[in-house]
């Protein structure tokens, strides 16, 4: 199948996608939204079951919807999410295609042509909205290459009901990483291994939610991500809950440990310890690989050249989703639609120039 003359075409249909094409039609221009999964929810489906959102319902919304539920100051679930976004998905006035998948983006006369598994269309500009869950992280651990036990990423973990009783170390320091081992904790001997402290920040102050504050002050828009050579580690919010599990021991934390021999496990202090599974809870990077053809579009290490989501090296080329894109809240549902309406207006003006 072949689609000529789109404005637009904003790969990705979760919540980065979907606030891009939200901005564009307020623009005037005619996107399409291609979607690699049967839904437009993004990773959200696949996140692990007892996952729930680490700011409040009224500070989770995409532009022109609210999230739904009486209780603004309640943290919402992961399947309501999901439903949230595909609400959303229905109400826009878009083309989205699900299952859908692009293969590779190259540069045309009149602007891109975009190859999807079965077939391909023309675009007068690109939006890569696939965000910066994609891809999960499998950083080079000590040992872990020889490590016989079970081995499996945050993305790949559902629930505790697998490890049951087992012997089970999860390496991280952020959010997922402590929710994760804590949950775990509760059924299973679990060990938090960490390169240094866990870095916690209230969930509440002064009796109100953090992103009270943080939306109230401005730092949740403020336009630092230009300043940053890298995204730097958040902090775990917490209600005391996680503080307190990790102070009993429930998990307890080390240190990451210096290798395996087999399914044992070798620390610091020269302990070897035998360990049923680790679980990797070490984030993701930009999942863009439709765009390794296209020149000047990723660095050497798959990651965008872009400035506040703009392409550096290709015009007419856009990123909205990222971490740190533009600033704290870039690539969360609350501030997604910022960058969103900002890279909007910049391909409309491009585009009205042509």
């Amino acid at each position: 199948m072949e689609y000529v003359d789109v404005d637009v075409a904003v790969i990705g249909g979760g919540q980065s996608g979907l606030a891009t094409a939200h901005a564009l039609l307020r623009r005037g221009l005619r996107p399409v939204v291609l979607e690699a999964s049967d839904r437009a929810a993004g990773s959200w489906p696949r996140y692990y079951d007892s996952l729930t959102l680490f700011s409040p319902a009224r500070y989770s919304s995409l532009p022109g919807m609210p999230f739904p539920g009486a209780d603004r100051a309640r943290y919402p679930h992961r399947d309501e999410v999901v439903a949230y976004l595909t609400a959303y998905s229905g109400r826009l006035d878009a083309e989205i295609r699900t299952g859908c998948r692009v293969t590779g983006v190259h540069r045309t006369d009149g602007g891109f042509e975009v190859e999807l598994e079965d077939g391909r269309l023309s675009a007068r500009a690109v939006v890569a909205a696939s965000g910066t869950f994609g891809r999960p992280h499998r950083p080079a651990l000590p040992g872990l290459e020889a490590f016989a036990g079970r081995v499996v990423h945050a993305a790949d973990y559902h629930s505790p009901a697998s490890f049951s009783g087992g012997r089970v170390v999860v390496v991280g320091a952020g959010n997922s990483a402590v929710q994760i081992a804590a949950e775990l904790a509760e059924t299973t001997r679990v060990t938090l291994a960490t390169r240094g402290p866990v870095k916690f920040a209230a969930q509440r102050v002064l009796g109100r939610d953090l992103h009270f504050w943080t939306v109230r002050t401005g730092l949740d828009a403020a336009p630092l991500g230009r300043l940053l050579p890298r995204p730097p580690a958040q902090p775990v919010l917490d209600d005391g809950r996680y503080r307190a599990a990790l102070a009993a021991g429930q998990p307890d934390r080390r240190p990451l440990f210096d290798g395996a021999d087999g399914t044992k496990l070798v620390w610091s202090d020269g302990q070897r310890e035998e360990a049923d599974a680790i679980v990797l809870a070490t984030g993701y990077r930009p999942d863009l690989p439709y765009l390794a053809g296209l020149d000047g579009a990723l660095d050497a290490d798959r990651n965008p050249r872009h400035r506040e989501g703009l392409a550096t090296g290709v015009p007419g080329l856009a990123f909205v989703g990222l971490e740190w894109q533009r600033s704290l809240s870039s690539n969360s549902l609350r501030g997604v639609g910022r960058d969103a309406e900002r890279i909007a207006r910049r391909l409309a003006a491009r585009l009205a120039r042509r």
